[in-house]
């Protein structure tokens, strides 16, 4: 049986001995400390590269918004072509449209031209207005375009405030919770209850470092401990991982 995702937050080179020493599964490289996730720079990934065999997966998102226009995709298309150069293997993207729905053409706009790396679709699944919409969407894309995974707390507010909702919903539909990894201010107390819902993958920013703390490099014993809670409650359900 395979074990149940890890994907941690990291910035810096610095965050790559910490993350890989604890048990991560999958880097998630983005340009500045906080939730938005920005596109990250070459060099960066770059060195992250020469620092950890963990595969690297990189932001693809150059605003603070969801929405994205014809010259950003450009710009992104170029980035993508140099991150994969950089040694990225994966990326996380996604947009949504004026209405607030999924943007599925310029999302696979952007995919087209991955050359066929792996994909997920970011926390913009959470801005929807019509969050059954985007579940369909989500599943429609995995089937149709090879959506690897997507990142989702339920809500826009996080976890916190989407905790029931996603765990209703992934249990409702088992296919699109094997999809799902829980982001946005992940605790530990959520973890069996995720679990137990099907969730099947974890994404950890701030609570991989020391304080939590942005500003403290990636912790071995933090994401160690994330490890065995996510792999002791896999193995008690009989989880398969991704």
């Amino acid at each position: 049986m395979s074990r149940l995702l890890l994907l941690v937050v990291v910035t810096h080179p610095g965050d790559a001995a910490g993350a890989e020493a604890g048990g991560a599964d999958r880097l998630l490289v983005v340009a500045e400390p906080g939730e938005d996730e920005l596109v990250p720079t070459p060099a960066t990934v770059a060195a992250l590269r020469t620092e950890t065999s963990l595969p690297l997966v990189a932001a693809l998102k150059a605003n603070e918004g969801w929405s994205t226009s014809g010259s950003e995709l450009t710009r992104l298309t170029g980035a993508a072509y140099e991150l994969a150069s950089a040694g990225a293997a994966e990326f996380v993207l996604g947009f949504l449209g004026p209405t607030l729905e999924v943007d599925v053409g310029a999302t696979l706009a952007l995919v087209n031209s991955l050359g066929g790396l792996a994909w997920s679709f970011g926390r913009a699944v959470d801005q929807t207005l019509d969050h059954d919409r985007a579940w369909a969407v989500m599943r429609d894309l995995h089937g149709g375009h090879g959506l690897h995974r997507f990142l989702t707390a339920g809500s826009a507010r996080g976890l916190q405030a989407g905790m029931d909702d996603l765990c209703q919903r992934a249990a409702a539909n088992p296919e699109t919770a094997a999809l799902a990894v829980a982001a946005g201010g992940l605790m530990p107390e959520q973890v069996p209850w995720l679990v137990q819902a099907g969730i099947r993958g974890f994404h950890l920013g701030r609570v991989a470092r020391p304080g939590g703390s942005w500003r403290a490099y990636v912790d071995a014993s933090h994401v160690r401990a994330w490890r065995r809670l996510v792999d002791d409650e896999g193995s008690r359900r009989g989880e398969a991982g991704v």
